[in-house]
């Protein structure tokens, strides 16, 4: 099956279990496959066959910008619901939601979470 990718967005939220994280913020990282049909895109350069991911970016920046949620789980089920919402298109997607600066007690690069819808 035929993807758009995103990588490696970045933005700044207030998600977390800890009253510091709702009050201070950090940063958030997400990467997102989009899976559709992109033949009829390709062949006739046409973007109402695809999914403009410039759209997808602001869809994605809205959620991670938003509301906080307590968890990066909740982060992404929102993401990915609102982006099946979006586009009909859209077969499947698969979301990871990176916390880097997860309050963890320990030397660590990343926590994140991955779903697939």
């Amino acid at each position: 099956m035929d993807n758009i990718k995103l990588t490696g967005m970045e933005f700044f939220g207030y998600h977390g279990a800890l009253a510091e994280e709702n009050k201070l913020g950090q940063r958030f990282l997400v990467d997102l496959e989009l899976y559709l049909d992109l033949h009829q895109a390709g062949a006739g350069d046409d973007l109402s066959a695809s999914i403009n991911y410039a759209q997808v970016y602001e869809v994605v920046k809205a959620v991670v910008e938003g509301p906080a949620f307590k968890t990066i789980e909740a982060v992404a089920e929102a993401a990915a619901q609102k982006l099946k919402n979006s586009y009909p298109l859209l077969q499947k997607l698969k979301i990871t939601v990176h916390k880097p600066g997860a309050p963890i007690a320990g030397i660590f690069h990343d926590v994140s979470v991955t779903l697939e819808r």
